[in-house]
C-alpha cells in the first residue's frame, strides 16, 4: 500500500488540507493556554496546568456515548460543520479576554470546560467521517494519514506558537487558532456530497448506547486496547504538562524552546503516522508492543540531563506513542461492525481522552512535590506493567507464545496450538474467535 493513496480522493484531499490548518491552530492555541496559566495566571503550578487539562477533557467522560450515538444517527458533514464553528467563536472569546487584560484563571477554567464539551461531540463523527471519504480498503491508510496531519501540525503549531507569544503575545495565538476553524468550514462545505460513501445509520430506538456497551464487553481485543490506552493515556500522555514543567523548572527556559519542545515530539510523531499509513491491517500486538516501547522510551527521556538531550530523547516517544495510538484507532475501527461504529469509537475516545482529567491532576501533583522528572517517570513505569500484563494475559487467554529477540531487535509473536484456545472457540463460537485473532 503507498503512504498516500487515499489522497487520490477528491473529499479526502479536500479533508485532509482543511485538517492541517486547523489542527496547527489547535497545537498553537495548547501550547498558548498551558503557558497562559503557568506563567501569568499562576505561581508556575503544575497542578493549575493539570486542572485546565482536566476540565478540556472531562466531558468526554460524561458526554462521549451519547455523542457516539448522535454520530451513528445524524449527517457526520453538518456535524463537524457545527463542531468547528463552536470551537472557532470559543478561541476567539479567550483571545478577546486575553487581549483585553481580563483573562483570569476561573475564566480559562471555563473556556477549557466548555471547549471540552464540543470537543466530546467532535471527537467520535471525527474518527467514523473517514470511512465516507475512502473505500473500506483504505480506511486503514487514511486513519493514518489522518494521524500525519495531526501531528505535522503538531510538528508545526507549537514552534509557531513559541515564536507568536514572544513576538506579539499569547491573546492574539488564540484568534489566530479560532480563524484556522475556517479552513474546515470551507473543505466541508465544498465536498462532493455524492461521493460520499454512506454508512448505516442507527434506527431511534432504546437502549442503544447499552448495545454499544455489550459490543465492546463481547469483544475481548478491543477490551485489551481500551485497558492498554486508557493506562498510557492516564499516566503517560501529559506531554504538554510536563514538558511545560521541565521547560520552565528544570531547565529555565522560556516559550519559544517550551514550543521547540513540542515540535521535535512531532518528529517522531509524525515519522510513525506515515508508518502507519503503509500498515494494511494494524494488529492488536502491535498497541501492546508500542506501549512497552513508550514505556521504555520515557523512562529514558526522563533521565536525560540537559534540554538538548531531553529534547531529542522525545523522538522515540512520539513515534512509540503515535503508534499505539493509530494501531489502536486503526484496528478498533476496522474490526467494528460500521452499524455501531460511532459507538463504539466513542467509547473508546472516553477512555483515550476521558483519562486525562483523572491523570494531569495527579502528574502535575507529582511534578510539584517531586519534581518534574518523576511526572514523566510515573508514565513510564505504568505503561511498561501495564504492556507487560496484557501480554502475559493474551498469552492465556489467546494462547499466544511473546519472545524478544536481543541480536536482531524485534518481537516474535505466533499463537500456540494449546486446549485454552480450542476452549475459547467452543464457548464463543468460532466466528467471534476468528474476529477477535484477526486483530490480535
Amino acid at each position: 500500500m503507498s503512504t498516500f493513496d487515499s489522497l487520490k480522493f477528491r473529499n479526502y484531499r479536500l479533508w485532509f488540507a482543511g485538517a492541517l490548518v486547523a489542527n496547527i491552530g489547535t497545537w498553537m492555541q495548547r501550547v498558548a493556554q498551558d503557558w497562559l496559566v503557568l506563567t501569568q495566571l499562576s505561581d508556575e503550578s503544575g497542578v493549575a496546568v493539570g486542572i485546565t487539562t482536566a476540565l478540556q477533557f472531562a466531558p468526554v467522560l460524561l458526554l462521549s456515548p451519547y455523542a457516539g450515538l448522535l454520530a451513528d444517527r445524524v449527517d457526520r458533514r453538518k456535524l463537524l460543520m457545527a463542531t468547528q464553528v463552536a470551537q472557532g467563536v470559543l478561541a476567539a472569546g479567550l483571545g478577546a479576554l486575553v487581549l483585553l487584560g481580563n483573562a483570569q484563571l476561573w475564566q480559562v477554567y471555563g473556556f477549557a470546560l466548555l471547549l471540552g464539551c464540543v470537543a466530546a461531540v467532535d471527537g467520535p463523527v471525527r474518527q467514523t467521517f473517514v470511512a465516507e471519504l475512502v473505500p473500506a480498503s483504505k480506511l486503514s491508510n487514511a486513519v493514518g494519514l489522518n494521524s500525519a496531519s495531526f501531528n505535522a501540525a503538531r510538528l508545526i503549531g507549537p514552534g509557531i506558537a513559541g515564536l507568536a507569544i514572544a513576538g506579539v503575545g499569547i491573546g492574539w495565538v488564540f484568534v489566530i487558532n479560532a480563524a484556522t476553524f475556517a479552513a474546515t468550514i470551507l473543505s466541508l462545505t465544498r465536498m462532493r456530497t455524492s461521493e460520499l460513501r454512506t454508512m448505516p445509520s442507527a434506527p431511534r430506538t432504546k437502549g442503544q448506547i447499552r448495545e454499544g456497551v455489550a459490543y465492546v464487553r463481547g469483544r475481548s481485543d478491543i477490551l485489551v486496547i481500551m485497558v492498554v490506552v486508557g493506562v498510557v493515556s492516564t499516566f503517560g500522555l501529559n506531554f504538554q504538562l510536563t514538558s511545560a514543567m521541565m521547560a520552565r523548572t528544570e531547565f529555565g527556559k522560556g516559550a519559544g524552546e517550551y514550543g521547540i519542545l513540542g515540535s521535535i515530539l512531532a518528529i517522531g510523531s509524525l515519522t510513525g503516522a506515515l508508518l502507519a499509513a503503509r500498515r494494511e491491517r494494524p494488529r492488536v500486538r502491535l498497541v501492546i508492543g508500542s506501549a512497552f516501547a513508550f514505556g521504555i522510551a520515557t523512562g529514558a527521556m526522563a533521565l536525560m540531563p540537559t534540554y538538548t538531550s531531553y529534547a531529542l530523547a522525545g523522538i522515540p516517544v512520539g513515534l512509540a506513542s503515535l503508534t499505539m495510538m493509530t494501531a489502536a484507532n486503526s484496528t478498533i475501527q476496522m474490526s467494528t461492525d460500521p452499524a455501531v461504529r460511532g459507538r463504539v469509537m466513542a467509547l473508546y475516545m472516553m477512555v483515550f481522552l476521558g483519562a486525562t482529567p483523572i491523570g494531569s491532576p495527579i502528574v502535575g501533583w507529582i511534578g510539584e512535590e517531586f519534581g518534574p522528572r518523576w511526572a514523566i517517570g510515573i508514565g513510564s513505569i505504568t505503561a511498561i506493567i501495564v504492556s507487560l500484563g496484557a501480554a502475559l494475559w493474551a498469552r492465556r487467554a489467546w494462547g499466544l507464545r511473546v519472545r524478544y529477540h536481543l541480536h536482531a531487535p524485534h518481537l516474535d509473536v505466533a499463537y500456540l496450538p494449546d486446549r485454552r484456545r480450542e476452549a475459547q472457540v467452543a464457548r464463543v463460537g468460532a466466528a467471534d474467535v476468528s474476529d477477535e485473532v484477526s486483530a490480535a
